[in-house]
């Protein structure tokens, strides 16, 4: 494939999160850099974070490392131990098993950005920290659950 076209590639806006969740990404949007060149084995976006925006519930992955380098603006990064603002160049890795939650927030008045790496594993299942809500991967189908593995209804 070799060169992708910026202007070309999909845009994902929105979140396969339920309500109450969906809307708390508002703001977030991604390039799907991987998607449009052809990449099967891990993904590879640029996501957009408007002003005051959170890129994901704070969450952690069993199967699927991920790898986040800022590319414009800052971006505060959550986890477990507190927060760091990250700028321009700076990365983070997350491995697969990690159980320490995380996510971006934009707290500036400007638009931050951020390339996200990650593999893409054939079942995958995330956790989020602050809520008791899991997310279920097979074979591209979403299902969520509480953590006790029962049924997702809403937030209780």
């Amino acid at each position: 494939m070799g060169i992708i076209d910026l202007a070309n590639c999909p845009v994902k806006t929105g979140s396969i999160y339920p309500e109450p969740y969906a809307s708390m990404v508002a703001g977030r949007s991604s390039l799907r850099l991987g998607q449009a060149g052809g990449l099967t084995q891990f993904g590879a976006n640029l996501v957009t974070l408007e002003p005051g925006a959170m890129s994901s519930l704070r969450h952690w992955h069993e199967q699927e490392d991920e790898f986040v380098m800022v590319t414009e603006g800052e971006c505060v990064l959550v986890q477990d131990a507190g927060e760091t603002v990250m700028r321009p160049g700076d990365c983070a890795a997350f491995p697969a098993g990690d159980p320490d939650g995380h996510h971006f927030l934009n707290r500036t008045d400007r638009v931050a950005r951020f390339l996200v790496v990650g593999s893409r594993a054939p079942r995958e299942v995330a956790h989020y920290s602050d809520h008791d809500f899991v997310l279920h991967v097979e074979n591209g189908e979403a299902r969520f659950t509480y953590r006790d593995g029962s049924p997702w209804q809403g937030p209780r």
